[in-house]
């Protein structure tokens, strides 16, 4: 699940039963946020033709503000390069995002890729991250 909170230690304190009805929020199923975050993260950093490898993802990888404990529980918060240019993207470039996340999960998970609307998640991130700008607080996920 991502959603808002003013600051990390808000955030941090979702752990053990995660951020439950907050206002705003984008629910997943079945995503590895940490990988997802750090794709967002160089699709908007360093764009390329090419799908990220494994190895170059975890170069990328969010910064913890709970981290998996004995739970499994694991808090990140989205970066605020990333938490700007969600943003800032419009429908062309989040749809574009959605198509090499979905190409990422085929070539790593095969038959065991989501099934989650990917774009209907980039374009509920889009407005939580917008949220974000005009609050002053922070984007972040919640899973385990």
């Amino acid at each position: 699940m991502f959603f808002l909170a003013p600051d990390d230690e808000t955030a941090a304190v979702t752990h053990p039963t995660g951020p439950g009805r907050v206002s705003e929020s984008v629910t997943c199923r079945f995503i590895e946020p940490d990988s997802a975050i750090a794709e967002w993260d160089m699709y908007f950093s360093e764009p390329s033709a090419d799908l990220p490898a494994p190895e170059l993802l975890h170069a990328w990888w969010p910064e913890w503000v709970y981290g998996p404990f004995n739970d499994g529980v694991e808090v990140f918060a989205l970066p605020q390069r990333l938490i700007r240019a969600l943003a800032d993207a419009g429908p062309t470039e989040l749809a574009e995002l959605a198509d090499r996340w979905a190409a990422r999960l085929r070539a790593t998970e095969g038959d065991d890729m989501t099934d989650d609307d990917l774009p209907e998640v980039l374009r509920g991130l889009a407005r939580l991250a917008a949220s974000a700008l005009d609050t002053g607080g922070g984007l972040y996920s919640w899973s385990f």
